[in-house]
């Protein structure tokens, strides 16, 4: 990696982890500030703090930044840019309000429409990946230090991180079985029928629901083979995800004919998507 490269991504790293300790501040708290959004999904106190957080953070390097609050941006000024930070502050927003843990705070680099590094933090489980396509994909499993208090600056340097992290994919369990991963809270009938049709081509399956970008950490350390996403998810949903993935040796390719994943395209919504083990 080169000196910018390393910069950002340790950069970024930083800023999804202090995101997180924002994030976790307001879900151990009593009022989340819960408010619905134009198409009716909810925000969060919690959302609006981890923005501002990620924003300020990697906001020294001249690059633009792409999420859902910057969606209105004219795709005229967009398709200038060379490379893009694009941000999910809080994917999972419904399982964070359910407290069930399975929510994350999503970093990308995109270049060219590729997302190139990644960086996702699940900050109930201290969990961290990142990847960058010079580097690999890795994974830490308690990224925060300081004699049981949960620091948000216990992660300050690449070369400590490499120290704690491990590369994937991770070593494969011999003989589980064929692993689907699905959507906690966007089932549809079309995935139903996507399993089943998994069911025939492999016999025995296990179908594991999960909330967030989590659906693609596990398809990235190999603990499941496919993720089918087959509804609507926005760029910013993905970005992270597909970085991590790809840098595992993983795909992330559109339903309908195959290709990558493209990205700061002028229709921010995804189309339908699978990834998976190669």
């Amino acid at each position: 990696m080169t000196e910018n490269r390393t910069l950002w991504l340790q950069t970024a790293i930083l800023a999804a982890v202090k995101a997180g300790k924002a994030i976790l501040d307001v879900y151990d708290s009593a009022d989340m500030g819960v408010e619905k959004k134009a198409d009716d999904s909810p925000l969060t106190l919690a959302d609006r703090c981890a923005h501002t957080i990620i924003k300020a953070g990697i906001s020294g390097f001249g690059i633009p930044v792409l999420s859902e609050e910057g969606r209105d941006i004219p795709f005229a000024e967009r398709r200038q840019w060379p490379r893009m930070w694009i941000v999910d502050p809080l994917d999972g927003t419904k399982e964070f309000i359910k407290r069930n843990g399975e929510f994350t705070v999503n970093i990308a680099l995109a270049e060219g429409g590729v997302p190139t590094m990644g960086v996702i933090y699940v900050p109930v489980t201290d969990t961290l990946y990142f990847a960058d396509h010079d580097l690999g994909a890795y994974k830490i499993d308690a990224c925060r230090q300081g004699g049981g208090e949960r620091s948000p600056d216990g992660t300050d340097s690449m070369e400590s991180l490499m120290k704690k992290a491990v590369r994937l994919p991770l070593q494969q369990e011999k003989g589980r079985p064929y692993t689907i991963m699905g959507s906690r809270s966007h089932a549809t009938p079309e995935l139903d029928a996507y399993v089943e049709t998994m069911r025939q081509k492999h016999g025995q399956v296990a179908f594991i629901s999960s909330g967030s970008s989590l659906k693609i950490c596990l398809v990235a350390e190999g603990r499941a083979d496919i993720y089918p996403r087959l509804g609507p998810t926005m760029e910013w949903d993905t970005a992270a995800g597909q970085a991590i993935a790809v840098a595992s040796g993983a795909q992330v390719v559109r339903h309908d004919d195959g290709n990558a994943l493209a990205y700061n395209k002028e229709n921010l919504l995804n189309p339908w998507f699978i990834v998976k083990r190669t």
